[in-house]
């Protein structure tokens, strides 16, 4: 009960981003170049301006070689420009890591989608949250259909609402998950990660970090407004930042070549056995929720519709100092991976230009 209780404690202690302060463009230009010229231009477009510190995006079609684009710098107080095999936060990326433990155990056996919060962790949710955990399975949790509110740092957490009603997107969810990995499998989140993705997968440079504050070599500084707006919002350096609060919602750190990989074998089914791959591509409707625009929510993954009707499979993540996007076909034949090392960009509508640009079909 010990480690339930060291892990609750995350389950309040969180921030958030409003994504319906966010917004996507109507449209494209009408002539787009969707090779490595017009993704590189909105490279260029997502830091002019003061609009964040530097950009990386990598590109992989099939089995040709990789493309991989820059803009900007990893650190600003020496100029170094960013590059390949850089590591940084991913933020709700994390979730699809956590999303694919979960599975690969219900596939052995070990646990199952339909079992309660209750049964694996008694007491936890009644106590912290005020809400009832045999009402709440562990696929609910996945989905964001918990009814668990999102917990704001500062503030009082909001009452739980009804289970399955509707989605509400909570990291408490993902902390919840990796809890009920920790207790289903006796080993940490971080080591089951490690054991069952990043080693099979040859990820040298993903993982969960356990009481690390620093970010392992090479990687960019990390920068953020925490939160604030406006020409007198001061830029702060927050690559030692304690994120520990994130965990199994958002703390994993990884490289675009990692997760392009990551991205690949799970789309392209070499990670889940074909019951458990539908249950995690099966969606649940986001709208009105507040979320990214356009998207249904998987169990760890989304599908979101772009501008031009294409619809792309993957995740996104934003923490402080850092926002990801990873997605690509259904597939997982042509993918794109990109990353930020600042947090007040436009999040959604840079990554919508960035992959509008390259899966959309050109038109003239």
């Amino acid at each position: 009960m010990s480690m339930l209780r060291a892990r609750a404690g995350r389950l309040v202690v969180t921030m958030t981003v409003t994504w319906a302060a966010m917004t996507t463009p109507a449209a494209f230009a009408a002539e787009r170049d969707r090779g490595p010229a017009g993704l590189q231009r909105v490279l260029d477009d997502a830091v002019a301006d003061g609009g964040g510190p530097g950009i990386v995006a990598e590109l992989r079609v099939g089995r040709a070689r990789p493309w991989f684009g820059t803009a900007g710098v990893a650190d600003t107080a020496t100029g170094q420009k960013r590059r390949p095999g850089e590591h940084f936060r991913i933020g709700s990326l994390t979730k699809a890591f956590v999303g694919t433990v979960v599975l690969q155990l219900a596939a052995e056996g070990k646990l199952a989608l339909n079992d309660t919060v209750a049964k694996w962790l008694p007491g936890v949710v009644e106590e912290h949250l005020r809400a009832d955990g045999t009402k709440i399975s562990v696929r609910r949790l996945l989905n964001h259909t918990s009814g668990l509110p999102d917990a704001i740092l500062g503030q009082e957490t909001p009452l739980p609402e009804e289970p399955g009603k509707r989605f509400i997107y909570s990291k408490i969810n993902y902390n919840l998950a990796g809890m009920i990995v920790e207790r289903a499998t006796g080993a940490t989140l971080s080591a089951e990660i490690e054991r069952r993705v990043a080693r099979p997968l040859g990820l040298k440079g993903t993982y969960l970090p356990t009481a690390e504050r620093t970010i392992r070599d090479p990687h960019p500084r990390h920068y953020s407004k925490l939160g604030k707006t406006g020409p007198d919002a001061q830029i702060h350096d927050v690559t030692e930042m304690d994120v520990s609060w994130a965990w199994a919602a958002g703390g994993m750190i990884s490289t675009t070549a990692d997760l392009q990989r990551f991205l690949r074998a799970l789309l392209g089914g070499r990670l889940l056995p074909p019951a458990q791959r539908k249950e995690m591509f099966t969606t649940v409707a986001t709208e009105g929720s507040g979320w990214v625009p356009n998207t249904r929510y998987g169990l760890g993954v989304y599908a979101q519709k772009l501008p031009c009707g294409v619809t792309v499979w993957g995740g996104g993540g934003y923490i402080q100092g850092s926002m990801s996007y990873a997605m690509g076909d259904r597939k997982g034949t042509h993918t794109l991976v990109g990353n930020l090392n600042g947090d007040w960009n436009d999040f959604v509508q840079t990554f919508t230009a960035l992959f509008g640009t390259r899966f959309c079909p050109a038109t003239s």
